[in-house]
């Protein structure tokens, strides 16, 4: 991961996030026919970002994890695809959330969310402006940027130096979050292709039982991962 002011290490950043993953639901039989694997990401057509928004999200997640130094980066991954589906599903369209004011920008996010916008909402109307600045800044867009210059960006987006609307404030910690979810989600989700983040980390996935292990301490777990769907990595 690419060390941004107040973020984590790569390799911590990966440990402490797959620690507080949760899989729910049991694996399948190991005989659950495959489904078919995804097309090329560069062949991937986007189902709600569109082409602006789409080089915006490659360039940034994969910035946040890299596809050089240790395990699979967020395109490898294809975190990209994962965050895309999730904003038509009830995540990005907040159709099961509570959305009616008061909203306060400057409460405590502990208090829950506080702007009037839905997360594909907030996406759609913080890119353009961030690009805007980006443009202003570095006389270029954001997936225009070298390396170094999107990370300053990325860095400068995270201090809110940006100027987004108070309603937008929380963009980046949504973006982050998002990464983190489609680098570690079931692969059915669209991103941990292959299975590559758990098999980095040692998570064994949905695998049903572990009654013979719950009294083996230290001893490195010796099968790979399972899907919710019974693929095997």
């Amino acid at each position: 991961m690419t060390d941004l002011p107040g973020l984590p290490s790569r390799r911590s950043f990966l440990k402490a996030t797959a620690a507080g993953a949760a899989l729910s639901g049991l694996a399948v039989s190991a005989k659950a026919q495959s489904t078919p694997p995804p097309v090329p990401l560069h062949e991937y057509e986007p189902e709600y970002f569109q082409p602006e928004e789409w080089q915006f999200i490659l360039a940034a997640v994969s910035r946040l994890i890299p596809s050089e130094g240790e395990g699979p980066g967020a395109i490898d991954a294809r975190v990209p695809v994962f965050i895309d589906r999730q904003m038509l599903d009830t995540y990005g369209t907040a159709s099961d959330w509570y959305m009616e004011g008061p909203h306060d920008p400057a409460a405590d996010p502990l208090l829950g969310w506080q702007s009037p916008l839905t997360p594909a909402e907030i996406y759609r109307q913080a890119i353009p402006v961030f690009n805007a600045w980006c443009k202003d800044t570095y006389d270029a867009e954001f997936a225009d940027l070298g390396d170094d210059d999107q990370d300053a960006a990325l860095t400068s987006l995270q201090k809110g130096e940006v100027g987004l609307r108070a309603e937008l404030r929380d963009f980046f910690t949504i973006l982050l979050s998002n990464t983190k979810e489609g680098y570690f989600a079931d692969p059915m989700y669209g991103g941990n292709h292959g299975m590559q983040a758990w098999l980095y980390i040692g998570f064994p996935g949905a695998r049903a039982n572990y009654k013979e292990w719950v009294e083996r301490y230290n001893v490195e777990y010796p099968l790979g991962p399972v899907s919710i769907k019974g693929e095997r990595a």
